[in-house]
């Protein structure tokens, strides 16, 4: 399931009851889009590692369409293991012109400030 940053797909169960009536009886798992406000910062501690792909993609997308110039993403201090999937992806983004660990006061490394390419 691919969860991208402006529209993030929740699976929950449906009745047939509760559901449109053109969509009855299609399945017992309906898929409903929750649009959710673009931030200079994302958190990914709720996200699988396979998630986190696309879900950069989308996210670093929409923060360049907003004009952002430098996002904090929140990967957490663990094993390293969603930090070298970060790591990993900016480096072959093309929207990326560097990244950092973050500051201490911004999480150290436990966050990287990626630095967005101009329009």
């Amino acid at each position: 399931m691919k969860r991208g940053i402006s529209k993030l797909i929740n699976l929950y169960p449906r009745t047939d009851d509760s559901l449109p009536a053109g969509r009855r009886g299609n399945s017992e798992l309906d898929l409903e889009v929750v649009h959710m406000p673009v931030e200079d910062w994302i958190d990914l501690h709720t996200f699988s590692p396979k998630e986190i792909p696309s879900l950069l993609e989308d996210y670093l997308s929409e923060c360049r369409k907003k004009g952002f110039k430098e996002v904090r993403i929140i990967h957490g201090k663990g094993k390293g293991v969603q930090m070298n999937i970060v790591h990993s992806f900016l480096k072959k983004s093309p929207l990326i012109e560097s990244f950092t660990l973050a500051p201490p006061e911004a999480g150290s490394w436990g966050a990287t400030i990626a630095y967005l390419k101009k329009k």
